[in-house]
């Protein structure tokens, strides 16, 4: 099955900008009610993972709209936010729907551990403009997180934020450090799964350069 290229281009867009305007919307609401600070609300994984991601469906709709494949970079770009969005999505809705606080936003919350943690998993399960991943390269999956568990550990040590509860010093080491192994194993999980589905093609996008030269050169 082929699905042309600008019908696939305006769904990630419209996807990234929804992402937008959803993050724009939760900080907004935030900044009625208290002071934001900056670093505390860009340092949840749930907004850092959602605007990555929406950079990578912008990029890859862009490149869609004038026919071209995802570069090699870019596919496992898309791979590796796929599964942080598939953690955000399995994370959220097991541990946290319960926890009180946060922005009073449901749409907003919605969009962010809901709509694109499924439309990215989605996206990368159907549309075939991605080549296979190589194994060799999912330990680069890992590298983001461990940046973000390490900075989120430094500041729940010297000011105190954390941005999830599971991941405060009070609860004590041991837990968070069993917290912290778990989601490691989240995330190469939802990675393998990643990689694996990279190997299925059930729907395709047709380029620039598959079009014959006839074709191309009357375009």
């Amino acid at each position: 099955m082929t699905i042309p290229a600008r019908y696939l281009a305006v769904l990630r867009l419209l996807a990234a900008l929804l992402t937008i305007v959803a993050v724009t919307a939760t900080f907004l609401s935030t900044a009625e009610r208290s002071t934001v600070n900056p670093f505390n609300f860009f340092g949840f994984f749930t907004i850092q993972s959602n605007l990555l991601a929406a950079a990578v469906l912008a990029g890859t709709g862009a490149l869609c709209l004038i026919g071209r494949r995802p570069p090699p970079w870019l596919d496992l770009a898309r791979a590796a936010t796929t599964a942080y969005m598939i953690v955000v999505g399995v994370v959220y809705n097991t541990l946290l729907t319960n926890v009180t606080g946060g922005v009073a936003l449901p749409w907003a919350n919605t969009v962010l551990h809901v709509v694109m943690p499924v439309y990215c998993l989605v996206d990368w399960l159907l549309v075939a403009d991605r080549g296979p991943q190589p194994w060799r390269s999912l330990w680069l999956v890992l590298v983001y997180p461990v940046l973000w568990t390490t900075v989120v550990l430094l500041r729940g040590a010297t000011d105190g934020w954390v941005p999830y509860p599971f991941l405060s010093p009070t609860t004590g080491y041991g837990t968070v450090f069993v917290y912290v192994l778990l989601i490691a194993v989240a995330f190469v999980a939802a990675g393998a799964v990643v990689f694996g589905l990279s190997r299925l093609r059930l729907i395709t996008v047709p380029n620039a350069a598959d079009a014959p030269a006839g074709a191309r050169s009357r375009g």
